[in-house]
């Protein structure tokens, strides 16, 4: 053999090894660029839909309405074909609202965060090749490192639990929507039933005053009356049309409202149950304010999200402290000098110290100790108000309902009287007049009597079940 030329297990500086120590580190990238990029996610489009989703089939909403999973709401049987009560209103609600399904969506971000909270930082590699140029018999240098930020695992744990407690409020503000939508399917249920009564008796009325005007009109040509009355009589049947009228539109308004909180297409057809007339005694102020304190989702979730502000508070107090950099270093300089060490790098607390973060999450944990007060302040008088409102309501009721009883009998006995010709005709119609009046007086406050025990279960919480 040459004695110029080097034996291929001899030395280090010879071709066949500078070969080797040249494909070695391109393997190696090679394999470290397939293992990242097998790990790593996918693009996916996701299009924006081009119309609103159709109403959900029967068959849907009865497997939904089953499955409810709420802590306020109990599953139920829905059957479309059929009257529906104002418990299954509300759940179909709950199920098929647009504006509902949207914050649903939030729990799938809350859920990523807990995700990502647990998830540790990857490690930072480093690599670098110099190549000499200006001397021969020297080798390549490489240089390679291999780091890890050691402060991400003690603020895990913390991490973790905010993300964990932000999941919570998310979880119980969506569930304190879900129980407003369902109240107000409910309220809406109350409304139309009110709205119904009041139009028939509204378009009664208004019959009864175009069938007097007509007889007035036929009296006026004949001369039995005086153009004076005649005028009385356009007055009243114009007055009952427009109360007629409005009371429709109220009505359409309302079940255009009802449909669009159940998520159905405004055409769509809601049978509901016929109204309960019997209203319940009103609760204790005091006892159902103390209940609300226990049971509204809305000041769960307020302290779920103190929690989430305590714990990003505890997390910046720990940032205070130096952030510790670890790293594992391998390198051969250009004369084939290998060595190995370790490198520290950490953050000097000297001016910074993460002070204006500790004082901001110290300033965000007191005002939401603040919104939770204003809270509770706010249940108080919102329940309390809403009880005397519906007792102001129930003793008008009394008094509406004593006047009406007698005057049904009185009415009844007037137009006897008026079909026999013992008194005029226009006595009788005068004396129903006064009796539809007060009985669509009584219609309305039904209405808002019912309105109101809806308002004060939503308020409270929970559904009224004991009164005392």
């Amino acid at each position: 053999m040459n004695a110029l030329t080097p034996s291929p297990d001899k030395g280090t500086d010879g071709p066949v090894s500078d070969v080797r120590q040249r494909r070695t580190p391109g393997l190696a990238a090679v394999v470290l660029a397939l293992v990242v990029l097998g790990g790593c996610v996918s693009y996916r489009s996701a299009g924006l839909p081009d119309s609103p989703r159709p109403d959900p089939s029967t068959t849907d909403l009865a497997r939904a309405a089953a499955r409810l999973d709420h802590p306020r709401l109990a599953p139920v049987d829905i059957d479309l074909a059929g009257p529906l009560s104002p418990q299954q209103l509300g759940v179909i609600a709950v199920i098929a609202n647009p504006d509902l399904r949207a914050q649903r969506a939030r729990l799938g971000v809350a859920e990523a965060q807990v995700f990502e909270a647990g998830l540790l930082p990857d490690p930072q590699f480093s690599f670098s090749l110099d190549r000499p140029v200006s001397a021969s018999g020297l080798v390549d240098a490489i240089a390679s490192g291999l780091g890890f930020d050691t402060s991400s695992l003690y603020t895990r744990p913390v991490r973790q639990r905010t993300a964990r407690a932000s999941r919570n409020q998310v979880r119980l503000d969506v569930a304190w929507l879900e129980w407003q939508a369902a109240g107000q399917a409910r309220l809406l249920a109350a409304r139309i039933g009110g709205l119904e009564t009041v139009r028939g008796l509204a378009f009664e009325a208004s019959r009864a005053a175009d069938d007097a005007l007509d007889r007035t009109l036929r009296a006026v040509a004949r001369g039995d009356l005086s153009a004076n009355d005649l005028e009385a009589r356009r007055i009243s049947a114009a007055d009952a049309g427009d109360r007629a009228r409005s009371a429709e539109r109220d009505l359409q308004a309302a079940r255009f409202a009802l449909n669009a909180a159940l998520g159905l297409s405004p055409d769509a057809t809601v049978v509901l149950i016929d109204p309960a007339r019997n209203h319940l005694p009103a609760p204790d102020p005091v006892s159902l304010v103390e209940r609300a304190y226990r049971q509204r989702l809305d000041l769960d979730a307020l302290s779920a999200g103190y929690e989430v502000h305590d714990a990003d508070l505890r997390l910046a107090l720990l940032q205070q402290y130096p952030r510790l950099n670890l790293s594992l270093n391998a390198a051969r300089d250009t004369g084939a000098v290998r060595t190995n060490g370790v490198a520290i790098g950490f953050d000097l607390p000297l001016w910074n110290r993460n002070r204006g973060t500790i004082a901001v999450q110290d300033a965000t944990r007191e005002q939401f100790r603040a919104e939770y007060e204003a809270r509770l302040f706010s249940t108080r008088s919102e329940i309390t108000t809403l009880i005397a409102a519906y007792q102001i309501g129930i003793r008008q009721r009394d008094a509406l309902e004593a006047q009406v009883a007698p005057l049904r009998q009185i009415v009844e006995a007037f137009e006897r009287a008026g079909s026999r010709g013992d008194i005029a005709r226009v006595t009788a119609e005068t004396a129903r007049q006064a009796l539809t009046d007060k009985e669509i007086a009584l219609a309305v406050l039904d209405q808002a009597l019912s309105e109101q025990w809806v308002a004060l279960e939503l308020a409270s919480g929970a559904l009224i079940k004991d009164t005392k």
